[in-house]
């Protein structure tokens, strides 16, 4: 892991971003589509250091973008090309537009000035949506990706992250896939490849640092 200088100087308020991937009700809440990985991100803690990371970077000036995954009443537009998109056309909770299953779920607060970025299609909160633009608009340099899944959506930012230039720094505290063991060797063995890997606190600190004290 970087050290406190380092991960200090990677996440500079004025060019950080955080991001919270599907961190909405009909993922991570108490009537989760998805329930065994929502017992994850709550019984890990995971949801928990998420609204934590959120909270402070209100408090420090950190942008904050929360990526939805969601789909239209009718399908229209949705993928079909893989099991995971037809599976998902089964399940008994559906993230379908304007309902509560696409609301940011608590404990996490959602402020005004917090950007909230909707996508009918894909595995990735950042390929072929509104992400990149926001973030090259932001002059983000640094994006921190938190949320779930471990097993899809998390590598898919990280990864999409790095290969538009982005230095990539995920908290492995602040993320959730199922199994429970999962996620520590996805961390362990891919992102810790091309990320920067930190924990919840090591960010928090960071957070609370004054600027210009070394």
């Amino acid at each position: 892991m970087p050290s406190y200088e380092e991960l200090s100087e990677l996440l500079d308020p004025a060019t950080t971003v955080l991001l919270t991937v599907e961190c909405q009700q009909g993922v991570v809440g108490p009537d989760s589509a998805l329930p065994e990985l929502a017992e994850e991100a709550r019984a890990s803690g995971a949801l928990a250091r998420v609204a934590r990371l959120v909270a402070a970077a209100h408090e420090s000036g950190v942008q904050v973008i929360h990526a939805v995954a969601e789909r239209r009443l009718d399908g229209r537009g949705a993928n079909h090309n893989a099991r995971l998109f037809r599976a998902a056309e089964r399940l008994p909770v559906q993230q379908l537009s304007g309902t509560s299953a696409v609301r940011v779920a608590p404990p996490i607060e959602v402020a005004d000035e917090d950007l909230v970025v909707r996508r009918l299609h894909g595995l990735s909160p950042i390929a072929g949506t509104d992400v990149d633009a926001l973030l090259r608009n932001l002059r983000c340099r640094t994006l921190i990706v938190t949320g779930v899944s471990a097993n899809v959506a998390i590598p898919n930012a990280v990864f999409d992250a790095v290969n538009r230039g982005y230095t990539a720094v995920v908290p492995r505290d602040a993320i959730a896939g199922v199994p429970s063991d999962y996620t520590p060797a996805m961390v362990r063995n891919t992102l810790a490849l091309v990320a920067t890997v930190t924990t919840t606190d090591e960010v928090l600190a960071c957070f609370k640092r004054p600027r210009g004290i070394t």
